[in-house]
């Protein structure tokens, strides 16, 4: 009987151990599979959205593979390192790469020197710009003047305007938008890593125009 009751009771720890160990491993392989790509989508978000001339690459393995993004968790600025160059030139930069291969980038928005935002990449896909943060960031490319990577007004403008309605769309704020610097220690986008009071000041106006995109889209609903 002292046996029978022994081995049942082996029985019964062998039994919560198992259960304990196999609860242990469903959650870490909850914790370990990425979110899935989501934005927030209303007729509301997208009336506040800046003008974008969306000419998207062709798919191709060097600029454009179609490999779905996790869930949207930052926004990478970079600068194009091109001075002069407009958005289409850079658009069509990423665009020839299917025929030169000379190597894999692209981004998903590039802004120009007029101020205009060129889409090449949708965000729920991923963009070769952001080294491992690829798959889970908006990567945003930037025109300058010259060789000091200072932006002009217009692109700046565009900037502020563009990263305010993304954070909208995916539920980020000013502090989610980054440099390509905080990822990989790349000297980009130059001016704002150089000027960190600069970029600092960039952040601050995102802010800001998150806020007037809020209003407008509480506006909007109400009426």
């Amino acid at each position: 009987m002292k046996k029978t009751r022994s081995h049942s009771k082996k029985g019964l720890i062998i039994l919560i151990i198992i259960t304990v160990v196999l609860c242990a491993v469903t959650v870490l392989k909850k914790q370990e599979q990425p979110e899935e790509y989501t934005e927030n989508k209303s007729d509301y978000i997208d009336s506040v959205r800046p003008d974008i001339d969306v000419e998207l690459l062709t798919p191709n393995e060097y600029s454009r593979a179609g490999i779905a993004t996790n869930k949207i968790t930052g926004i990478v600025i970079h600068y194009t390192a091109n001075p002069g160059a407009s958005a289409m030139n850079n658009r069509d930069y990423f665009e020839g790469l299917k025929d030169s291969h000379i190597t894999k980038a692209s981004s998903n928005f590039v802004v120009g020197l007029e101020g205009e935002i060129v889409q090449c990449v949708p965000t729920w896909e991923m963009a070769y710009a952001s080294n491992r943060r690829n798959i889970d960031t908006v990567s945003i490319e930037c025109c300058h003047p010259d060789e000091t990577g200072k932006f002009n007004q217009k692109t700046y403008q565009s900037m502020v305007d563009l990263c305010a309605w993304l954070c909208l769309k995916f539920d980020l704020n000013e502090n989610d938008v980054i440099r390509h610097y905080d990822v990989t220690g790349k000297i980009c986008p130059k001016y704002f890593v150089e000027h960190e009071d600069e970029w600092e000041q960039f952040k601050k106006d995102v802010d800001v125009q998150i806020a007037v995109v809020e209003q407008e889209v509480e506006t909007a609903s109400q009426q």
